[in-house]
This record gives structure tokens, sequence and C-alpha cells, in this order.
């Protein structure tokens, strides 16, 4: 069976997103050559398939549709072949259309739709930030695991990674600290 992950950006105080710009101008700070190969190599190795909410997907969409450009790092070039090419899923109630490659919008019962995901064969699911929309595939009792990037920096407001008045237990995967001060998180729910 496939697993599905929310794979997130936070702060030292809990934000997936914060309440100014694009919501995650404060990731920049912590983000490296370092960690950008290790999100790479390691903890996006088994993605298949790539999930977003529909603010997440918009940004997404606009900006990595159009790469590689001349000016694009070796990374970026890299990650534009990986998410133009990968298998993506945009959950919506108001979008009326998905047309990144390889694209599919689902505006239905999410429940159902990620059950059915998750029995097919593949290997893992993976939403990317978009936390309102782990904000429901929580209570839905959906995600088998957090993969989460910590930063070093409070922002004091946006939107948290747990909704208000959610508990679980989790057990603790990997852990890994990179020079810049961001810490990398694997926990699977118990």
């Amino acid at each position: 069976m496939r697993k599905l992950v929310a794979f997130e950006q936070l702060t030292l105080d809990g934000y997936a997103a914060s309440a100014e710009g694009m919501g995650l101008e404060w990731t920049f700070r912590a983000y490296s050559e370092e960690l950008a190969a290790y999100v790479d190599d390691h903890v996006r190795a088994d993605f298949d398939t790539a999930v977003y909410g529909r603010r997440t997907y918009l940004l997404m969409s606009e900006y990595w549709s159009t790469q590689p450009t001349p000016e694009s790092t070796e990374h970026d070039r890299a990650h534009a072949e990986w998410v133009n090419k990968v298998d993506k899923i945009v959950c919506s109630t108001t979008l009326e259309t998905a047309d990144w490659n390889n694209t599919r919008l689902v505006s239905g019962d999410l429940a159902q739709e990620f059950t059915r995901l998750k029995e097919e064969s593949g290997e893992t699911i993976a939403i990317f930030g978009s936390p309102k929309l782990v904000h429901s595939c929580i209570e839905l009792g959906l995600i088998d695991e957090f993969r989460v990037i910590v930063h070093p920096v409070t922002v004091g407001a946006g939107t948290r990674l747990f909704p208000d008045n959610f508990a679980t237990d989790l057990d603790l995967l990997e852990s890994t600290s990179f020079a810049t001060g961001a810490v990398y998180l694997r926990y699977q729910v118990r």
C-alpha cells in the first residue's frame, strides 16, 4: 500500500506558511545547496505523485512550468525536470482546470480519492506545502507520515502545520541537521 506523506517547511514556532507574501519567504535563509541536495536525493527520492492545494498549485505551476531558463542553477534544472514530469494532483473546489503537465484536478471526496490512490501500485504520494489541505487530510486520518524541514526562524502568525485541537502520537524515523541551522525530521503516524 502506498503512503500519503505531508512534506512541509516549518518555522520553529510551528507555522507552515506565514501571513505575508507567498508565505514561504522565511525558508530562503536556511535553504542551501546542502539541504537542496538532501531533499532531492533523500527526502523526495520515493515520491511519484505530487499533491497541492489550490494556492500552492497556482504558485508552483506558474513558476516551475516555465523552468528551466538559461539562468537556472543546476539544482533548479534538475528539479524542473522532475516536477514537470511527475504525476500531479491539485485538490480544489474552486479551480475549473489544471493545465500543468501531468496534472489532474480533484474536487470531490478527499477520503475516497486518497484511499483509492493509496491502494494503487506505485510509490509515495506527497503533499507539498498546502497546509490547509494537510489539515483536511489529517482530520480524515489520511496522512501516514510527516517529512518536515524546521527552519531556525519564527514568524508569529500564519497557518500552522497542525489544525487546532488536534492531537496524535508520532514515531521519529530519522533526523538530520544542516549547517544553516535547519533540521529535517521524518515522523510516522503511530
